[in-house]
């Protein structure tokens, strides 16, 4: 072969290999485009030296880094998991490297660059073996969960506390009832606000509104932790007190419920005036939660028919304002 046809071909070889350069680099870039419109990463890791090839940027903007900012290795991954979920995750990971787990698959948080907290799912296999069998390639999805999961906790949400105030709704209360009727003493508190009526009609139902926040508010700010505080609809309120009713600490709670009902509320359009009636009564060993909120009621309707504005701890009136 002359040096001439030599340097032909050696020349046609580097034009060829230029163009299949251009094929994969523009191949690249739209997977890379691809995938980072549907939130997902494509990563692949070499077992041995920890690096890890990442198909598009995805997987660094969404802890929020810059393109390159954030090192492709195993090391830098690891490091960025929530403390909370880091043993889960890498148990694993190593279960499926060890065979004892078919794919690798975890839900759980990641640490962005400012502090805030990503959701992401993993999944990926072992798709390349050395000859002893040893896993030397991992090959793998990463995918943003975080409105998901935002999503997720907001339904939480709606199902478990009342829209306007934020406090337990009836079946969040139905729930904690069980739970704390196991555990102890349990009384209810039924919480029922007077001449709440003569608000709406005078200032308006968005005044209305106004003073069940601002009742909600105090009520949170004057209830220990282990009290739970519901809203059951209109101007009910009812919490649930792990003490027994001879309890003299409900007596001081109830009247610092009552005292947080009768201060007047300051609204945008004026003040607001409002009463309670309530009514504590101490949970039976046969209650069912609808039972004891009865009970409660019944407590609360000595003081409705008493001239309103008052506590009655069972079938006693403890005081009238």
């Amino acid at each position: 072969m002359s040096e001439e046809i030599l340097r032909q071909q050696i020349q046609n070889l580097k034009k060829h290999n230029a163009r299949l350069r251009r094929i994969a680099h523009d191949s690249r870039n739209k997977l890379s485009a691809a995938l980072d419109g549907t939130g997902l990463c494509l990563w692949q890791l070499d077992v041995s030296s920890g690096k890890l090839v990442i198909f598009n940027r995805r997987w660094g903007s969404m802890l929020g880094y810059r393109p390159k900012e954030l090192s492709a290795h195993f090391d830098v991954w690891r490091d960025h998991l929530h403390p909370e979920d880091k043993d889960m995750v890498l148990a694993a990971f190593y279960n499926h490297l060890e065979g004892k787990a078919p794919y690798y698959e975890a839900l759980h948080r990641m640490q962005a660059k400012n502090g805030t907290i990503t959701w992401v799912l993993d999944r990926g296999r072992v798709t390349e073996w050395s000859d002893e069998g040893k896993p030397l390639k991992v090959t793998g999805t990463h995918i943003d969960m975080t409105k998901e999961k935002q999503y997720e906790e907001q339904l939480a949400k709606l199902a478990n506390h009342d829209p306007l105030t934020g406090l337990a709704n009836r079946h969040a209360l139905h729930a904690q009832f069980d739970l704390l009727k196991k555990l102890g003493p349990l009384s209810v508190a039924f919480i029922d606000l007077d001449d709440f009526k003569n608000v709406n009609d005078t200032l308006g139902h968005r005044s209305g509104d106004e003073v069940l926040l601002q009742l909600s508010q105090r009520l949170s700010e004057i209830c220990p932790p282990e009290v739970t505080i519901g809203r059951i609809g209109g101007d009910e309120f009812i919490l649930l007190i792990p003490w027994a009713l001879e309890d003299a600490e409900i007596k001081t709670l109830a009247r610092r419920c009552l005292d947080a009902a009768i201060t007047p509320f300051e609204l945008s359009n004026g003040a607001a005036k409002v009463g309670a009636s309530i009514g504590v009564n101490e949970s039976w060993a046969s209650d069912n939660f609808a039972d004891a909120v009865i009970r409660a009621d019944e407590s609360m309707y000595l003081i409705k028919h008493t001239g309103k504005n008052g506590i009655a701890l069972g079938s006693s009136i403890l005081l009238h304002c």
